[in-house]
Order: structure tokens, then sequence, then C-alpha cells
């Protein structure tokens, strides 16, 4: 197999860096794997399954080796849409296959609204947008308070009700906020405030993320094929409410991974999934 080759992208407000993987098949068509904000490393299990394909992975920006020089302390999915047009578009290969995963779905869906001419297939994977679900606003709010958190208590309290959020079964009651916050303690994490307030996930993306509303009419006229999926383990959560949410929107049955959110990751993430099972929903999804 040849070599990783890493390129750096200058966009507006970020230098972008990202990883071209050749592949050993026939096939010409880039796939490109994403997340938000997860960067490259997490598809590393992923992308070994997919030898025969070039694969594509990328940092976000103000994510791993992707620096923000625009000293903005927040990202907004139209933004990251812009990255992915100006990678695409630096590869030259025409129109790319897409997975993306959770923020990076999302950032997806606005890629595909925007330039869906850029895009032949796009797996969106649990797309977490509070805007379409039943329970939009107590879920706005509770993502929001989540931010909120952060900001004003640090890290680990933000990351407990984040992971209480995300773990959550069943809609969000309007009421939410009248629960009692959980504790990070019993998520491992600490409760100190280390002051930091850079983080990718709780400070830059948690509010543009999930306060995102697909352009629906958009993404129905685009040429893209596109197939939102959730995983069979995450069944009643927020992320896969809002998949199937997205997907009745297109007018698209709702395709089930194997696992959890997180179910093609590999042993290093602290919550592994079942890689090769996934790549193998993922290769019959690209393949339609």
């Amino acid at each position: 197999m040849a070599e990783t080759d890493t390129r750096t992208l200058d966009a507006v407000g970020a230098t972008l860096r990202y990883d071209v993987r050749p592949g050993t098949g026939p096939d010409e068509r880039p796939l490109l794997l994403i997340g938000s904000p997860m960067d490259a490393s997490g598809f590393t299990t992923l992308a070994s399954h997919f030898a025969d394909r070039t694969v594509v992975t990328y940092d976000p920006r103000g994510v791993a080796r992707s620096e923000r020089t625009d000293g903005a302390a927040e990202t907004l999915p139209e933004e990251h849409a812009d990255d992915l047009v100006r990678l695409i578009e630096a590869l030259g290969a025409g129109p790319v296959d897409v997975f993306a995963s959770s923020g990076g779905a999302v950032n997806a869906l606005a890629l595909v609204a925007r330039r869906g001419d850029l895009v032949h297939t796009l797996v969106a994977h649990e797309p977490p947008t509070a805007q379409v679900v039943p329970d939009r606003e107590a879920a706005l709010a509770m993502c929001a308070d989540v931010h909120a958190t952060y900001l004003r208590d640090g890290w680990g309290p933000a990351m407990a009700k984040f992971l209480a959020l995300t773990m959550r079964k069943g809609e969000i009651p309007a009421d939410w906020d009248q629960e009692p916050a959980p504790a990070p303690a019993a998520f491992g994490l600490p409760a100190e405030d280390d002051g930091s307030r850079g983080d990718p996930l709780l400070g830059q993306n948690m509010r543009g993320c999930t306060s995102y509303l697909p352009d629906f009419e958009a993404l129905r006229a685009a040429p893209t094929r596109i197939v939102v999926a959730a995983g069979k383990e995450s069944e009643d959560t927020f992320c896969a409410r809002a998949a199937a949410a997205v997907a009745e929107r297109l007018g698209t049955p709702l395709a089930i991974f194997p696992s959890h959110h997180g179910g093609f990751l590999g042993d290093g993430f602290g919550m592994p999934g079942a890689p090769a099972e996934f790549a193998e929903a993922l290769r019959t999804a690209l393949e339609g």
C-alpha cells in the first residue's frame, strides 16, 4: 500500500490539513471520511477496510492539525461546508463519495445543499441537528446549556451534561432544567475547572452544529444520492432520532448500521464499535 500523503490547504480563517491514502483498486472516485469535531485519526480503522479505494480524511478547522487563524470562538456548519468545498476541489478528482458522522454529517448536509455537484453519494450517520426532532425547543435549550456550562464551569461539568444528553433515551421533557445536573464523577470526569475554553466540541461547535436546520429543498434537488443512517444500538437517542427525522424529511428510508454512534471506531477511543461490520454496511450503502 502506498504511504499516506499529508497535505495543507489554506482556507478563510484557517489552515487545513488532510490525508490522502491511495487505493489499490480501480475505483477512481475518492472516499472522504469526515467527522466533527473528530479529527482524521478517528477514521484510521475504518479507512483500513477500504484499502481498495483512495481514502481522504481531514482535521476540521480548530481541531488537531488544522489551526484557526481568525481567532473565532465558534464555528458554523456553513464554514465547515466551505472548507470541504475547497478540499474536494483541491483533490481535482470530480465528485467524491462521503461518509460523514455526527457533526460531520451536519456539515456534509450543508456541503451538499451548497455544492451537490461535488458529492456523488453521501452517507450521513447520526447528524445531531435538534431542529428536526419533535422536542426541538427542549433539545435546543439543552444543547445551549451544555455550551453555557462549559463557559461557566469548565470541561468536566459540561462534558457530563453532554454525555447525559447523548445517552438519554426518548424525547426531552419541557422541564428538563428541573432535573439535577449529572455529576462529572459519575462519568469519571474531573469537576475542577482548569480555565481552558478552547474545546472543539463544547466550545467551538456545540451550538452551531445542533442548531443547524438543513436546507431540505436544496438537498432534495441536489444530484447527490443521500443515505441517512443510525446505529442499531443508538435507537431512541437524540442523534438517532435526529437521523430518522432527517431521513423522513428527505423522503428516504433510514439505514440501520451496526453498533452505536461511534460504530466505526477501533479500540483506541474508549468506545470501540464494530468496525468490520460497520465498513461492510457502509460499502453496501455506497454501492446502492
